[in-house]
C-alpha cells in the first residue's frame, strides 16, 4: 500500500459498516485509477461478517490509486482508495476553518462536548471525550466536523452537510432526491431510508451526466488467489470468511450456550392454501407477493401476541430475562455467500398487506445480495422455511439473542382424516425450537399450538388478532 502525501489527495478509509465490525473484504472495485468520481458514487463493494455492502465516496475528484486488490481483507480505518480532489482545497486549508470555529465559537465546542451529534460512517471520525488538536485531524474528518458545528462561520461559510449514512445517500442519489430538502426523522437529525422514500414523490429528479474518464491507463489490480486444490483435484480447500464464518461462529455459540428444545406438530393447511389463492385476487394485495409464508408469518405474530413471554432474550451478564414489546421478525435466507437472517422491523404493527410488502422487499434484497447489516440486527424471533427444498421439517438452531425459531416444512397433498373420512388434504409439519432457560414446555407448546390452529382455521386471524 502506498501512502499519498499530496495535499490535494483525500484518502478514503475502510468504514465500520456493521456497527462494531473490525474488518471487511473488498469484493469488487467499480472504479480504476484515472476515473472521475462524484460525491455519493459507489466505488466498491465489500463483504463484512454480516453482509455485502456498497461503499460510496464522500467527495468529488479523480481516482489516484487503489491501495488493495479485490479479495483482500482490510482492517476498519485503513485507507483503501486515494482521490485527487478536483478543485478542492489542500488539506491544510481545509483544517483552517475548524481551528477558526473553535477559536471564535467556544460555545459551539462546548455544545459538541455536552450533546454531540454522531459523525457518520465513512465521513470522518467520531468525537470522544478526549480533546484532539485540530491539526491532527485528517481532511475528511475536518470537513465533517465543520458540518456539525451549529450555524455558519462568521455569518457565511458553507451550509451544513445533511446527516445520512452511505446507503441512504446512495438511495437518495438513485432516486434523484436532494438530501438538503429532506426532513430527517432519525435520532440527532439523521436522515433515514424512509425519509428519502417519503420525499421521492415531490423531489426533483436529477440526471447525472456520465463522468468522463481521464486519459490515464488503469493500474492492474491483482485478482485474489483461487481456492487451493490438493491431491490431484480430489480435494479443494476454500477459506472460511465473511458471512459464512460469522454464521458458523454464531451457530456454534448458540448451540452450546442456549439449551435447545424442539417441538413438532403436523397440521392440515388446506384452508390456508385456499385463502392464499383468494388473497392473490384481492385488490388490496395487487402487485404484492402472496404465498403461504405470509400467512405463517402472520400466524406466528398472532401467537406471540397471545403468548408475549416467548418474545424475549436471555441476558447472561446481568442474569435477566429481557421481554421485548415489539417483534422484529427474522426470515432465514440462503444466499451464495451463506445463510443470512434479515428481519422485518416492528412486524407486529403491520397489516397483512404491509407484511406482504415487507416480505417481498426482504426476499428481493437478499437474492440480490444487497441486504444491509442493519437489516440483520435486532431480531427477536425467526422463521426458517425448509419446505422450499422439499424437506418435511428440521430442528432449527436459535439465532443468537433470540428465544424461538419456527421451521416450516414442505406442504404436501396427503391422506388425512377430515370430518370422519380419509381425504387428500394439504398438510405440513411445523417445528419450534426455543431456549429452555426462559421458555418452558407449556409456553412453547401454546405458541406452536396457536400457530397450528390459525393455519388450520385461518379465520382465527380475525378473531385472535
Amino acid at each position: 500500500m502506498t501512502t499519498m502525501t499530496d495535499a490535494s489527495v483525500r484518502e478514503f478509509k475502510m468504514p465500520d459498516v456493521g456497527e462494531g465490525l473490525t474488518e471487511a473484504e473488498i469484493l469488487k472495485w467499480y472504479v480504476q485509477p484515472g476515473d472521475t468520481v462524484t460525491d455519493g458514487q459507489v466505488v466498491c463493494e465489500v463483504e463484512t461478517a454480516k453482509a455485502a455492502v456498497e461503499l460510496p465516496i464522500p467527495y468529488d475528484g479523480v481516482v489516484r490509486e487503489l491501495h488493495f486488490p479485490e479479495g483482500t481483507t482490510v482492517d476498519v480505518g485503513t485507507p483503501i482508495i486515494a482521490v485527487d480532489v478536483t478543485g478542492g482545497a489542500p488539506a491544510e486549508e481545509a483544517q483552517a476553518p475548524v481551528e477558526k470555529a473553535v477559536e471564535e465559537k467556544p460555545e459551539a465546542k462546548e455544545t459538541r462536548q455536552e450533546g454531540r451529534k454522531p459523525v457518520l460512517v465513512g465521513y470522518g471520525v467520531a468525537e470522544s471525550s478526549t480533546r484532539r488538536r485540530p491539526r491532527k485531524a485528517p481532511a475528511a474528518a475536518a470537513e465533517e466536523t465543520v458540518s456539525v458545528v451549529q450555524g455558519d462561520l462568521n455569518g457565511h461559510g458553507r451550509q451544513a452537510r445533511p446527516l445520512a449514512k452511505p446507503p441512504v445517500r446512495k438511495l437518495a442519489k438513485d432516486l434523484g432526491v436532494d438530501l438538503a430538502t429532506v426532513r430527517p426523522s432519525g435520532p440527532d437529525g439523521i436522515i433515514t431510508r424512509e425519509d428519502v422514500q417519503a420525499a421521492v414523490v415531490s423531489a426533483p429528479v436529477q440526471e447525472t451526466p456520465a463522468a468522463p474518464a481521464a486519459p490515464v491507463a488503469p493500474a492492474p489490480v491483482v485478482a485474489p488467489a483461487p481456492p487451493v486444490t490438493y491431491d490431484g483435484g480430489r480435494e479443494t480447500r476454500i477459506p472460511v470468511k465473511g458471512v459464512r464464518k460469522a454464521t458458523a461462529q454464531a451457530m456454534v455459540g448458540s448451540a452450546f450456550t442456549a439449551p435447545h428444545v424442539t417441538e413438532f406438530v403436523t397440521v392440515d393447511v388446506t384452508r390456508t392454501m385456499k385463502l392464499v389463492e383468494e388473497l392473490k385476487q384481492d385488490r388490496d394485495f395487487e402487485g404484492l407477493r402472496v404465498n403461504p409464508l405470509l400467512l405463517i408469518a402472520k400466524a406466528l405474530l398472532v401467537a406471540i401476541k397471545r403468548n408475549p413471554d416467548i418474545n424475549a432474550s436471555w441476558d447472561e451478564a446481568n442474569q435477566e430475562i429481557v421481554r421485548k414489546h415489539y417483534v422484529n421478525l427474522g426470515i432465514a435466507a440462503a444466499t451464495p455467500r451463506g445463510l443470512i437472517v434479515p428481519n422485518i422491523k416492528d412486524a407486529h404493527d403491520k397489516t397483512l398487506p404491509q407484511l406482504a410488502e415487507a416480505l417481498g422487499e426482504l426476499v428481493a434484497t437478499a437474492r440480490e445480495g444487497r441486504t444491509s447489516p442493519a437489516a440483520m440486527q435486532g431480531g427477536t424471533v425467526t422463521i426458517t422455511n425448509v419446505g422450499v427444498f422439499g424437506v418435511d421439517t428440521g430442528t432449527p438452531i436459535l439465532n443468537p439473542g433470540e428465544s424461538a425459531i419456527l421451521a416450516v416444512g414442505a406442504i404436501k397433498l396427503q391422506p388425512w382424516v377430515h370430518k370422519g373420512k380419509v381425504k387428500p388434504r394439504q398438510v405440513t409439519t411445523l417445528a419450534l425450537s426455543f431456549d429452555h432457560r426462559l421458555v418452558d414446555g407449556e409456553l412453547g407448546s401454546k405458541v406452536l399450538a396457536d400457530v397450528a390452529a390459525i393455519l388450520e382455521q385461518p379465520k382465527r386471524l380475525i378473531t385472535w388478532a
